[in-house]
């Protein structure tokens, strides 16, 4: 049987290859893909070899897959064919895998297309969970990207009050105004400081979560974080951050700096603000079935697999409107 997928053949370069897919085994499962999301931040800092981002090439990038099983080996029992899985597979129109690598999408109503945001979710809320917010604190989320939205709405839910959006481009904050912002800032403006001062009566955010992954911002978030706050760098930064007096920065505010990068989780058993990749996968399902977590604002293009160079041209182009980037295959526009 033969599948299309995403490949770069070489930096700043984009494909879809047909390849013939392996007959699958006694214990693996064929999957049909619905849809896919690129990872915006990600798949364009190694496509383009940014810093901390050389990868290999060729490569076949993605990592966010929602598919259906349409083939099961003999000895299978976990799953049937028709139900509706949940993966960390590539960009791709089928594929053939082990059904432990697989989750059930346990609801039949939530569309692809949302349940398709289940591992950045998750990827963002590891790092909201190393915030450890309580309820009535003050929090910043820097960035309001696709990362930072998630974030943002992930610590609306914990409770974070006064909740703070920043970032540089005004219609993605007026985004975030509309998925539970309390205040919107603009670190560009002269008076940034003195805003995030009269939202937090003086005292600063108790939580900084920094999601834009640029150098700068990191001195931003430790300047602006309150006395003894928690500052968590959840975008992989891509470059060196210059000139940070770790002295008067951290040491003296008492600031407590965690690295949340998403491979940092325990690999076998779930503990306090220190989840397991499948246990927030399974969360984030849920919560978007619920409709308590809402991703539809979030989703600002639809491509057909087949059409994927196109999309990727967008995210080399960084058109601030960017975000969630869905690819459609095999003819998918529903659950």
């Amino acid at each position: 049987m033969k599948a299309q997928r995403v490949v770069w053949p070489s930096r700043a370069k984009v494909e879809v290859e047909t390849f013939e897919l392996p007959p699958i085994g006694d214990d693996e499962v064929l999957v049909a893909t619905a849809c896919t999301l690129i990872s915006p931040g990600t798949e364009r800092a190694f496509l383009l070899g940014l810093p901390n981002a050389q990868g290999r090439y060729p490569s076949r990038p993605g990592y966010s897959n929602i598919g259906t099983v349409i083939e099961i080996g003999k000895s299978v029992t976990s799953y049937q064919v028709g139900e509706r899985v949940a993966s960390t597979q590539g960009h791709t129109s089928h594929f053939v895998t082990s059904p432990n690598r697989l989750l059930k999408v346990a609801s039949a109503d939530v569309p692809a297309e949302e349940a398709v945001f289940f591992n950045l979710g998750a990827i963002a809320l590891q790092g909201v969970r190393k915030a450890r917010i309580e309820l009535g604190e003050a929090a910043l989320v820097l960035g309001q990207g696709l990362i930072g939205l998630l974030a943002l709405q992930l610590s609306r839910l914990s409770g974070a009050t006064p909740l703070i959006a920043a970032d540089l481009t005004d219609s993605r904050l007026e985004i975030s105004k509309s998925m539970g912002a309390d205040c919107a800032l603009n670190p560009e403006d002269a008076n940034f400081s003195e805003q995030l001062g009269d939202v937090t009566e003086g005292n600063g955010p108790a939580v900084v979560i920094e999601a834009t992954g640029h150098p700068d911002a990191i001195s931003t978030a430790l300047d602006v974080a309150g006395r003894d706050a928690r500052v968590v760098l959840l975008a992989s930064t891509r470059g060196e951050t210059p000139k940070v007096n770790f002295y008067r920065d951290v040491h003296k505010k008492g600031l407590i700096l965690y690295g949340a990068h998403n491979s940092i989780r325990p690999r076998q058993e779930s503990s306090p603000n220190f989840w397991t990749l499948e246990d927030d996968s399974l969360l984030l399902l849920t919560l978007i079935a619920q409709k308590r977590f809402n991703v539809i604002p979030l989703i600002s293009h639809r491509v057909l697999g087949e059409e994927a160079p196109k999309a990727y041209q967008l995210l080399m182009e960084w058109n601030p409107s960017l975000l969630g980037v869905v690819l459609q295959w095999n003819n998918s526009h529903t659950p």
